[in-house]
């Protein structure tokens, strides 16, 4: 009697290759991350590494530091945010659409160049701000001076904010104006109602964007550089990036990255213990009308405070960058003498890497843009459509990036591909892979939610006619749920073209990227030439943008976050 061999079912096979490519994305580096912290170049186990990396007070400072720049940061930010996303959603204040401009510029101005546009800024002697201070007092000591521990808490908050405003909004959004009228009912004023019952039911939402932007401050590398370095503050990420300088100390650096991935998932087990002791729900459906509040002449204070972040956060910085692209020399000022196009002709036609830098960065963000939107959307129709028993361990690996440090991947990544057998450092092929594996959070969401509103009957219906599985998702699955996928690529593909966390530890002589030629650029002090490559980062950002806007709607990269 003939036995044949069941051939196993496609979904399976897929799931097979999935938990494969997942595992080596982000399980592996993480394992040789540990692996390496433990081990000596020898291959002879220790905690010598540890004791290295932690033996000397300055490294410790550092990871101080970092904790506490992370959680003023993250302070300041929900006071930034808070009220913005209260005022937009709940109250009938003027000029929302302005307000929603300067958040959305917040969220897409690269940290780095908004640390750069507040050197020009607030530097002791030659920031703009505080030459028209001496000028108009005569005052020999500066305003402001952004070579502060302050100053660096400030000009990270302002860039932050927007990660809270988005969370808030959306939770806000969901709230019924019935708990409010209750609460009116009950004597109980706008104020009071604002404190004890709206914002109480988003408090989930509040804590949860304040520990994304303090992971985010923690892992953060561009800002605390360019502002942390030269003020002698030294943090965890210039720290590790001290650790790469000749001679490179992989195992040292791994060591010390340990325990910001332990500080990680602590603060993610503490939200959720803190939220499963209370309940939180939003009443929404038919009943659930939301009315703005009617907030007299105080939504004219609340307009001001908007508008006074969003030009402090965006407006301030980006037009001295403007100014600095088309200077000759950006502390002279803006004059018709002082005008000049060179800056953008140096980089284009003179610069020996500036077009293959910006070459390597569409090439490499668009690649990695793709692979995690086609991971993302396999991952999320297996899971959503319960093909295989586990599945759901797919959808962990996929958004385990999340709770890991962006440094922490990349030093993984170095751990794990920069030696034989992969022997990847300084390729192509190992960015791309690491900014897959760090942003197939934000695709994997944008595929999950849009698979949670596809019904089956379509793929049944073509499943029953004859297509196979992966037909049915190219030629039925896929084409519904094109925006979505687009839009999950827009926001990967333009979050890549900034990324420089990642970038700095894994680029060679031939990969850079335009983040990281902007930081070489800026330690040389050239802000000329550093505003010139900004504007050029940002002229492709707002193309993107602007596609993303006509094609997919308003606020598609707010709601893919």
């Amino acid at each position: 009697m003939r036995r044949y061999l069941r051939l196993p079912e496609p979904a399976t096979v897929v799931w097979i290759i999935l938990i494969a490519a997942l595992l080596l994305l982000i399980a592996f580096p993480l394992t040789k991350l540990l692996l390496v912290s433990l081990y000596t170049r020898s291959g002879t186990f220790t905690f010598g590494n540890y004791i290295a990396a932690y033996g000397r007070a300055r490294y410790v400072e550092s990871l101080v530091n970092s904790l506490l720049l992370a959680s003023e940061t993250a302070a300041i930010s929900v006071v930034f945010a808070a009220p913005m996303a209260w005022a937009i959603s709940r109250t009938n204040m003027p000029g929302k659409g302005l307000v929603w401009g300067c958040v959305f510029g917040a969220f897409i101005l690269p940290p780095y160049l908004g640390a750069i546009g507040w050197i020009l800024l607030a530097g002791p002697n030659a920031g703009f701000v505080n030459q028209a201070w001496r000028w108009l007092t005569g005052a020999a000591d500066p305003l402001v001076n952004v070579y502060t521990f302050q100053g660096l808490v400030f000009v990270m908050a302002f860039q932050s904010f927007p990660l809270i405003f988005i969370f808030v909004k959306s939770a806000l959004d969901l709230v019924s104006s019935e708990l409010e009228d209750a609460a009116n009912i009950l004597g109980a004023g706008t104020w009071t109602t604002m404190w004890k019952v709206t914002l109480p039911m988003a408090w989930p939402s509040i804590l949860g964007g304040a520990i994304i932007v303090f992971l985010e401050t923690v892992a953060l590398f561009g800002t605390p550089a360019l502002i942390g370095i030269p003020a002698r503050i030294n943090t965890a990420t210039t720290q590790l990036w001290q650790f790469f300088e000749a001679p490179v100390r992989v195992e040292v650096a791994a060591a010390y990255s340990i325990p910001l991935l332990l500080i990680t998932l602590a603060l993610v087990g503490a939200q959720r213990l803190m939220l499963h002791r209370k309940g939180y729900i939003a009443q929404t459906g038919k009943g659930g009308e939301r009315r703005p509040i009617e907030f007299g002449v105080g939504r004219f204070v609340l307009l001001a405070w908007c508008l006074a972040v969003g030009v402090v956060s965006v407006v301030m910085p980006a037009l001295v960058l403007l100014e600095a692209s088309f200077a000759r020399a950006w502390g002279r000022g803006p004059s018709l003498a002082n005008l000049t196009i060179a800056n953008y002709r140096f980089l284009i036609f003179e610069h020996e890497t500036a077009l293959s830098t910006i070459w390597n960065t569409l090439w490499f963000s668009g690649a990695s843009a793709t692979l995690a939107a086609l991971l993302a959307l396999l991952v999320a129709y297996i899971v959503s459509r319960k093909l295989v028993r586990f599945g759901s361990v797919l959808g962990f690996l996929a958004m385990a990036p999340f709770v890991i440090p962006g440094i922490v991947m990349a030093i993984g990544f170095y751990a794990a591909f920069a030696r034989p057998p992969f022997a990847l450092y300084g390729t192509a092929a190992i960015i791309i892979l690491a900014f897959t594996a760090r942003f197939l959070p934000i695709a994997y969401a944008s595929s999950s939610a849009a698979m949670g509103t596809l019904h089956p009957e379509m793929e049944e219906a073509a499943r029953i006619l004859g297509c196979g599985r992966l037909r049915t998702i190219a030629q039925i699955t896929a084409p519904l749920l094109k925006k979505s996928l687009l839009g999950g690529w827009l926001v990967v593909f333009i979050v890549a073209t900034r990324e420089l966390s990642a970038a700095i530890f894994l680029v060679g002589p031939n990969t850079r990227t335009m983040a990281v030629l902007l930081y070489d650029l800026s330690e040389a002090g050239n802000f000329e030439v550093v505003a010139a490559l900004g504007g050029i980062l940002l002229t492709i950002t707002m193309v993107l943008v602007a596609i993303g806007m006509k094609l997919i709607g308003r606020d598609f990269m707010l709601r893919g976050t």
